[in-house]
Formats: structure tokens, C-alpha cells, sequence
């Protein structure tokens, strides 16, 4: 008798201890879009690496341009996105301080165009399908004209987001879109509607970050460096795994694990050593032209406190 209630005790021992820990398990919500560099986010969830670092994730897909308002409103705490974005959020009142570089863009993001388009300055006077001012696709657009010599003023904008630019291209619309993997692939795969006319291979400046608020950062620093440590620990389930990483992550964009590692190819995760390069030395380089370039084209009118764009701590750095 004593042996059974001495291991019911036990057991509701460990059932309060599993309960605790449960509970214990920090909720945080990442605004995210179908971006293929986004992938080890929805890998470290999907396979329990959050979930054993203490955390409860949600990963919602928000439209670039609407994430911010996710942010300021509460109903996330964190996004990933574009280092100019953060500039722009933070510009227009949204405090955000990025934590983690997540990847690199090494041809992902481009800008596809009709037959006739052979170079960035024959798009003068052309319609180019783009987002909407402060997200990525349009500074891109910017980044590309502004290296040509050229400004916006110099095309005709139409405001779609990157996926149904993409479909719009391929249904005849327009005369070139700013788009990004997997889509950009959409084109490279058939090739009599357009070609791929410039990538960040040719203009390297897509940099993404995951970042969150300064009340989340300062209220649970332990869950911000749990958030760092599972990346880096997708990451390393990637290489152990690859080809089981990749039908995860391609399930979530709607594609096979091999259109997925296709998409990949032209992008770089950033490791742990990467992102203390990064932002040891590139960072607050490329911050500050960035910003240069947004007050230029009118998304911003100053540039905010660029010394609090990041957050070292998460990261381990001083």
C-alpha cells in the first residue's frame, strides 16, 4: 500500500513538474512571409526545437508591409525581415531591435522583365510590378535604379507583393516585377514569358534579420537568447538532415523538398560566426547607407537612433 501511494506521489510529481515546465514555456509570436530564408524558422517548430528550448511559438505569415502594425498593436512580438526595414519601422515609431542575421541573399531577390528589357536603365518609363513603399521589393527596386543612376520617379510603379507580381509577370502583366525565391524561380522556369534581369548577385543588399520589441527583449532575455540558440540549432539539424529539413520547410511554402533545395541555392543561412562578422563590422555600414537611400526615395524623412537597432545581448556580444 505504501508502495502505491509512495509511486502515486511520484507520479503526480512528475506530472506537476511536466505542467510546470509547460507553463513555463514562453509564448512569442514571429511575424513571418513565405520567404524561403525564413525556412529554419518553421523547421526549429515544426521538429521541436523551440518547444525544447523553453519556448511556444507562433509563426503567422503577415504581409511585409502590415507586419509592423502586427508589432505595434501586441500581436506579435518579434519579425523577420530585411535590416532596412527595421530602419523604417523604427523611423515611423515602431521600436524593434533585431537580435540574429537569419540569411543572405546570393541571387534570391531579383527583378524579372520582358524580352525587350535587356538592362535596369531600359526599364525607364516601364511599369515594374513592386510592394508598396517601406518593404523590401521596393527598395530593392530603389537599390538597383539608385546604382544606375536612375530613381523611382524614373518607372512606373504597381503596388503587388511579391507572389502575385510574380503570377502577374507570368500572365503578361506588366513589363517587370520585383520579386523573391520561390517565385523568382516561377520565372526562371519558363523562360518565354521573361528572364531574370538583375539579382542580389549582382547587387548584393538583402540582408535578413529576426528582431522584437524592446519590452519583450528586456522582459524575457532568456527567451530572446532561446530564439538565437534554436536558429543556430536548425541550422545544425539542416546539415544532419538535409533532405527531411527540406520537405519540412518546402511543405510550408507549397513546395517538394527538391523545388525547396532548388529555391535554397540561392540564398546563405547565417551561422554563428557569420553573424558575429556581420555585426561586428557590416552591419552598421550598410545600415547607414540604407537609410541614406530611404530618406532619399521619401519612405523616411530622418533616420532614427541607429545605435539601437540591435540588441546584443541575445547574441552573446558586448
Amino acid at each position: 500500500m505504501k508502495r502505491m501511494v509512495g509511486a502515486g506521489l511520484v507520479l503526480a510529481g512528475l506530472l506537476m513538474g511536466a505542467t510546470a515546465a509547460q507553463a513555463d514555456d514562453t509564448k512569442v509570436a514571429i511575424g513571418i512571409s513565405g520567404w524561403t530564408g525564413f525556412g529554419p524558422l518553421t523547421l526549429a517548430k515544426e521538429v521541436g526545437i523551440f518547444k525544447k528550448h523553453g519556448l511556444d511559438v507562433t509563426l503567422p505569415k503577415i504581409p511585409q508591409a502590415s507586419r509592423s502594425l502586427a508589432m505595434a498593436s501586441g500581436s506579435i512580438q518579434c519579425a523577420a525581415t530585411t535590416v532596412e526595414t527595421w530602419i523604417v519601422w523604427n523611423a515611423n515609431g515602431v521600436p524593434a531591435r533585431e537580435i540574429v542575421q537569419l540569411d543572405k541573399s546570393y541571387g534570391a531577390d531579383g527583378i524579372v522583365a520582358r524580352g525587350d528589357i535587356k538592362t535596369i536603365k531600359d526599364l525607364k518609363g516601364k511599369a515594374v510590378a513592386a510592394s508598396s513603399p517601406g518593404t523590401t521589393p521596393y527598395f530593392t527596386l530603389a537599390w538597383f535604379l539608385n546604382a544606375n543612376g536612375m530613381t523611382l520617379k524614373d518607372v512606373k510603379v504597381v503596388n503587388l507583393e511579391p507572389g502575385p507580381a510574380a503570377q502577374a509577370f507570368l500572365a503578361g502583366q506588366n513589363d517587370a516585377a520585383v520579386t523573391y525565391e520561390p517565385y523568382l524561380s516561377a520565372v526562371r522556369d519558363k523562360p518565354d514569358a521573361g528572364h531574370i534581369l538583375a539579382t542580389t548577385l549582382d547587387y548584393p543588399m538583402i540582408l535578413d534579420t529576426l528582431g522584437c520589441t524592446p519590452k519583450f527583449l528586456d522582459d524575457n532575455p532568456t527567451a530572446a537568447k532561446a530564439l538565437v540558440d534554436s536558429y543556430f540549432e536548425a541550422l545544425d539539424y539542416i546539415k544532419a538532415n538535409e533532405k527531411k529539413s527540406f520537405e519540412i520547410m518546402g511543405a510550408d511554402v507549397k513546395q517538394s523538398g527538391d523545388e525547396f533545395a532548388d529555391s535554397a541555392k540561392y540564398l546563405r543561412w547565417a551561422d554563428r560566426a557569420s553573424n558575429t562578422t556581420f555585426f561586428g563590422s557590416e552591419f552598421g555600414k550598410f545600415s547607414d547607407t540604407a537609410a541614406d537611400l530611404l530618406i532619399q526615395v521619401g519612405t523616411i524623412s530622418d533616420k532614427p537612433d541607429m545605435k539601437m537597432l540591435f540588441d546584443p545581448r541575445p547574441l552573446g556580444l558586448k
